[in-house]
């Protein structure tokens, strides 16, 4: 089945259907086909540095550094989940992808955003450790606990996505089979089901709000225990101090949920939703922080910048 065979007669008879790419552009597809190179180039560079240079210095196995490396882990994941079709239709025009294909790249998208969401978690409550009680922040956060950390998440991930392939291999596909964006994902293969869906829609938002979503209120629960502290603090500058060290955090945060919390309420509530706002917001959630996230932590950490800038100056 071509689940990303694009044709204009069956969008116009089908309007909820857009085609993979961005409708009405297909004229300057090679341009946007270079911006996509640059953008998956920048991104894999940007987050293969910061891993190289974070696992080559000693000084850098730090905690909050270590976290960093698990985060562009997963972004590099996302880049490269999403890398063979987005430039396969703009540089190749390549339409189509099969069923395996398609459920394994719905698979890994769904993981590494599960266990970004997860990582981002651990990230807030080491902020928190740093801030409330820096003197046992090392003894807290040490590297087998933070392993520990990891694998947790790994598993998290794998747990409950493992199901979203396994239950749409059950289903019977007679619907128009294009895609709203250039992969696969849960909420827009399962409506190309002739099948009862209920449960996998279902499980999908069970799983949804208690991943991303408890791990979002977590978040801000912990930054609502930062401030509490840094208002604590007698002195303003120190406090400032402290916030700073949040503000790159906070960043990767609103990268990370404001663009996936509105796709997700778009495919589940937006029918009469714009197909490009859709393929944007597809575009943003998947591509965007993993290009801004090594950006920002390399400008506001001044030890990693500094080391990076040590590298290429040799």
């Amino acid at each position: 089945m071509g689940l990303l065979a694009a044709q204009h007669a069956e969008i116009a008879r089908n309007p909820r259907n857009s085609t993979p790419g961005i409708p009405g552009q297909e004229d300057v597809n090679l341009w946007i086909s270079v911006l996509f190179c640059l953008v998956y180039v920048i991104s894999i560079v940007g987050n293969s540095v910061i891993l190289f240079i974070i696992k080559t210095d000693p000084s850098l196995h730090e905690p909050m550094y270590i976290f960093l490396s698990m985060l562009a882990v997963t972004d590099l994941g996302l880049s490269i989940s999403t890398i063979s079709t987005t430039l396969g239709i703009f540089l190749f025009n390549s339409r189509e992808i099969s069923h395996d294909a398609c459920f394994a790249q719905m698979f890994f998208i769904h993981l590494f955003e599960c266990i970004e969401s997860s990582v981002l978690l651990l990230m807030a409550f080491d902020r928190f450790i740093a801030i409330h009680d820096p003197l046992r922040y090392a003894s807290i956060l040490t590297l087998p606990r933070i392993g520990k950390m990891g694998l947790v998440c790994v598993l998290r991930g794998v747990t409950v996505m493992l199901p979203f392939p396994i239950l749409l291999q059950q289903f019977q596909y007679c619907r128009s089979n294009v895609l709203s964006h250039c992969y696969c994902i849960n909420q827009d293969v399962m409506k190309m089901a002739c099948s009862d869906i209920r449960i996998n829609s279902i499980y999908g938002l069970c799983i949804t709000l208690l991943t991303e979503g408890l791990d979002s209120l977590l978040i801000f629960l912990s930054y609502v225990m930062i401030l509490k502290t840094v208002l604590s603090i007698t002195s303003q500058e120190e406090g400032l101090r402290a916030l700073n060290t949040c503000v790159s955090h906070l960043c990767a945060v609103l990268l990370f949920y404001t663009p996936m919390i509105g796709l997700s309420l778009l495919h589940r509530f937006g029918e009469g939703s714009s197909p490009l706002l859709q393929i944007l917001l597809g575009y943003i959630s998947l591509l965007v922080h993993p290009l801004i996230n090594p950006l920002v932590y390399s400008v506001k950490s001044k030890h990693l910048c500094a080391r990076i800038l040590r590298v290429f100056v040799k």
